[in-house]
């Protein structure tokens, strides 16, 4: 890979730190959530599904640094971000979410 190349993926983002209106504090995804909504909607949009549906849980490995990311001993991929995702029959992927652990501080009601 070109060292230009890899200097534009490596600073890629999403949305503007600095920008105004955004509030960081209840959305852990806040930096990517305009992206993650933009690929949910087309996945629901261009397909329709059939009767049988399936929930799965998938586990991406990654090794970043964020709030949400589990610590799985057991398994291979130890340090992972949980995704459960809505699937057709076929595999198709209808609709996703992130599992965004709880916070410490809050209870259940």
């Amino acid at each position: 890979m070109a060292h230009a190349r890899y200097y534009h993926i490596c600073f890629l983002h999403f949305m503007d730190n600095n920008r105004n209106g955004v509030d960081r504090t209840d959305d852990k995804l806040w930096k990517i959530r305009d992206l993650f909504e933009i690929i949910r909607t087309n996945f629901s949009k261009f397909y329709n599904p059939s009767e049988y549906l399936a929930v799965d849980e998938v586990i991406v490995k990654f090794k970043g640094r964020i709030v949400f990311k589990q610590y799985i001993p057991k398994k291979r991929k130890r340090f992972c971000i949980k995704m459960f995702k809505l699937c057709d029959s076929t595999g198709y992927t209808y609709d996703m979410n992130v599992y965004l652990r709880k916070d410490k501080g809050q209870h259940n009601t």
